[in-house]
């Protein structure tokens, strides 16, 4: 035989969650359709103990589904982890004439619910609402989707800070013992790592990875990590272990610099365009057979490269000496070819690791006095 329900009770329990005020929403709404009365428990479990309630109606939900937080208000109840407080809570609801009872909450709220309903024989609803996405049979709990947003909104604007000024940023996010805020915003963001709780790979594995990104040219780096993370230490020790590391950041452009003249100087023509940005602006000052504004790789490889040979035969360029002012690297090199032995001044502007400016301040009387048809 159905039951029916006149009073069902409804508390927000735990950590707050976005999207619990348009849960509560919905749990009152549907109680007034189908006639049932909704009474609202205020602060959690402690309220159930302490009979702090309300009778709730269509008019008091009314303009809340877009607030953040809970008009239930929440807490963490130690009482309520007692068998003689809970049981004080099912007498209140019984005194009250309340036969159900929906929890709004995370692990522990349903922890809490589980316990209760068991103990006392009492129907209990648990309705999944927390950032941490830790409750099993459901993909999404409320919150968990917004929270991700909240952190990625985060992770965007620090990743300008860090490329800004080729740093390294640890991001800590929630989550407790589960890691899937940082998984899904690490994916996401693209992050160089993400330590989660449930998959421990060691701070070694973490400092060899960020050096292979250092020696491939990246000057910046995110590394997203929950909050219960098994390599037992927090972001500020992460921090410290990863200290001895060089990212400075001309080191970093000059690295980038060097490969460039290397790649150059051996006919790596693909190792070269790795290195430049597809924006690339390269300029060759004077009224020689290469000179002029050359945007994007592919002219650089048809307007310079492609001459170099023909018109200086054994064309070589050696670096004598590099300066650095940020991401603006000067190399002062030897010039040699057929006929040819002088001296000239490159500028480079190196973003993220990539080569995004090249200016050649060439000895052009020398260079066209040699020039091959």
């Amino acid at each position: 035989m159905e039951k029916t329900f006149k009073k069902i009770a409804l508390l927000t329990s735990g950590g707050d969650a976005p999207g619990m005020n348009a849960a509560i929403r919905s749990v009152v709404r549907t109680c007034v359709f189908h006639k049932v009365i909704p009474i609202g428990i205020y602060k959690g479990y402690d309220g159930l103990i302490n009979g702090n309630m309300t009778e709730m109606n269509a008019r008091s939900v009314k303009g809340i589904i877009n607030k953040g937080g809970t008009i239930l208000k929440t807490a963490r109840s130690k009482d309520f982890r007692k068998k003689e407080f809970r049981k004080k809570a099912f007498n209140t609801l019984k005194s009250n004439d309340i036969y159900g009872l929906i929890v709004i909450g995370g692990d522990g709220t349903f922890t809490g619910g589980l316990k209760f309903s068991e103990e006392n024989d009492f129907p209990v609803i648990g309705v999944p609402a927390t950032i941490d996405n830790d409750i099993f049979g459901t993909s999404h709990t409320i919150g968990f989707d917004s929270a991700c947003n909240t952190v990625m909104d985060a992770i965007d604007k620090i990743r300008d800070t860090a490329s800004s000024h080729n740093r390294l940023f640890f991001i800590e996010v929630m989550g407790r013992d589960v890691g899937h805020i940082a998984l899904n915003t690490g994916v996401a963001s693209g992050a160089e790592e993400i330590l989660i709780p449930e998959e421990n790979l060691g701070l070694d594995r973490l400092v060899q990875s960020l050096k292979r990104s250092q020696k491939t040219g990246k000057s910046s780096s995110i590394v997203v990590v929950a909050e219960g993370d098994n390599t037992g230490q927090n972001v500020f020790e992460l921090k410290e272990q990863v200290s001895e590391l060089d990212m400075d950041p001309n080191t970093q452009a000059i690295e980038v610099v060097k490969a460039a003249y290397t790649t150059f100087g051996s006919g790596d023509i693909e190792g070269w365009k790795r290195l430049h940005s597809d924006d690339l602006k390269f300029t060759v000052l004077g009224n020689i057979k290469t000179s002029g504004v050359h945007m994007g790789k592919d002219a650089v490889i048809k307007d310079v490269f492609n001459v170099i040979p023909s018109t200086w035969p054994g064309f070589k360029l050696t670096h004598k000496e590099i300066y650095s002012d940020g991401n603006m690297i000067f190399v002062h090199s030897d010039m040699t070819a057929d006929g040819l032995d002088t001296e000239t001044m490159h500028m480079f502007k190196v973003v993220d690791g990539l080569i995004v400016e090249f200016k050649a301040f060439d000895d052009t009387g020398s260079m066209k006095a040699i020039e091959q048809d």
